[in-house]
């Protein structure tokens, strides 16, 4: 059965100031290829998100937090999410550089 994937309000800020930092300092067609790399990552998602590995920081966390890590360019980023039944709840999308999420960054 597919899986709903719902982002969270956080997500959807790393989201936007991405796409912001791509247009301003690349252009707008670099910024929607890494949009288009994104949304690929999120439609495997949908289809088995249980195939991902918990993040590192989870057992610090104290649930199950998942990662699908997806490379644009030389660049790479995390796609941080929990399953709650056939809900996928993306929590956060960072790039691969930036530290370990804290309790404070959910």
């Amino acid at each position: 059965m597919a899986h709903t994937v719902t982002t969270r309000t956080r997500a959807r800020l790393d989201l936007q100031r991405r796409m912001t930092w791509l247009t301003t300092n690349r252009n707008a067609g670099v910024a929607g290829r890494w949009l288009a790399k994104y949304d690929t990552a999120v439609a495997a998602l949908e289809a088995d998100p249980n195939r991902y590995p918990e993040a590192d920081e989870a057992a610090d966390l104290g649930f199950s937090l998942r990662e699908l890590a997806f490379k644009q360019g030389q660049a790479g980023y995390r796609i941080l999410f929990t399953i709650d039944g056939h809900t996928v709840n993306v929590l956060r999308v960072r790039h691969a550089a930036q530290d370990r999420l804290t309790d404070g960054d959910l």
